[in-house]
């Protein structure tokens, strides 16, 4: 009887070799996505220090914008006319004009991304949904000046002028229901998208509970599913319009350059965008009071848009449905 020979195991160093080597690959791939993730980060934190150096404190500070222009008549003016003899710098006006196509905006894509969503979410067949969806998103992919002379050229000579000097009202060649108008169509796509993820998301146990109980399919879109998604719904919502608050070429081509005071949708007003875009064409020396305004406005844009992101991160946890 002959005794079997144990196979020799292998080597330590090269099992050690071997581990270091992977552990060395993981530590590069954790440390090149946390580069990537401070990306954003490190964008936002020098945006954020550009516009307050440049609009409350710089070197010298002399030099800031809120040391020439008082923060009360920044925020309270209703007058904006940096541009002119007599200076005013009340950012009322540009914030007017800016909710005033965000709200148009809003009744125009809010209650048709959502309808089509839903219809997309519980109507639509495989089939459809392929065809339909792509084509919504085609609207995502649209350059925006496009939508602005689409607006311009289209949508006020052959839909509103016509429509509202029948009725007897003054029609301004640059209105802000027009750049309304084409903002909304430009949300449709992102409320769309992510409201049906939303409703997508719930339980087919839910749906299957009310029918079980003898609802129709409208009941349970709008009585079981609608209610579970309101968290992405709500959140979607605020988004696409903090997106309508941040346009910028359509409403400047569509809306006009007319920082005036006012709710009448006929008549043409100017965004907090469109002056920036106006400021930035180069027209203005740099270093002036009407340049420092820029940064302002661009400050107080910036805030407004952030706090809705944050009021929409706020809904979506506060309401936020979870499902075993």
């Amino acid at each position: 009887m002959t005794d079997s020979k144990p196979s020799s195991p292998l080597p330590s160093t090269s099992l050690n070799r071997s581990f270091t080597l992977s552990r060395a690959k993981e530590q590069a791939i954790e440390v090149s996505l946390l580069l990537c993730a401070l990306v954003s980060i490190a964008t936002t934190a020098g945006i954020v220090f550009v516009l307050v150096a440049e609009s409350v404190f710089s070197i010298p500070p002399e030099q800031a914008f809120f040391q020439e222009v008082s923060v009360w008549e920044f925020f309270t003016g209703t007058q904006w006319t940096p541009q002119f003899a007599d200076k005013h710098f009340g950012v009322l006006p540009l914030v007017c004009g800016t909710f005033l196509i965000a709200g148009i905006a809003a009744l125009v894509g809010l209650p048709i991304g959502i309808l089509s969503a839903v219809y997309l979410s519980e109507y639509a067949t495989p089939r459809v949904r392929s065809i339909v969806k792509p084509i919504l998103e085609i609207l995502a992919g649209i350059p925006t000046v496009v939508y602005g002379f689409f607006a311009l050229y289209l949508i006020t000579p052959t839909l509103i002028k016509p429509l509202f000097s029948a009725l007897g009202f003054d029609v301004d060649g640059y209105n802000a229901l027009s750049a309304g108008i084409v903002v909304g169509i430009m949300i449709i796509p992102m409320v769309s998208s992510l409201s049906e993820d939303a409703l997508r998301a719930v339980p087919r146990s839910l749906r299957e509970a009310g029918y079980a109980l003898g609802s129709t399919k409208f009941d349970v879109s709008a009585k079981v599913v609608l209610p579970a998604a309101f968290s992405g719904i709500v959140a979607s919502f605020l988004l696409a319009i903090a997106r309508a608050v941040g346009e910028t070429m359509a409403v400047t081509i569509a809306a006009g350059q007319s920082p005036t005071m006012t709710l009448n949708p006929l008549r043409s007003v100017q965004t907090m965008t469109s002056y920036i875009v106006n400021v930035s064409l180069g027209d203005t020396p740099a270093g002036t009071i009407e340049y420092k305004s820029l940064y302002a406005v661009a400050l107080c844009l910036f805030s407004i848009t952030l706090v809705m992101n944050i009021l929409s991160q706020f809904v979506m946890r506060r309401y936020r449905e979870v499902y075993q």
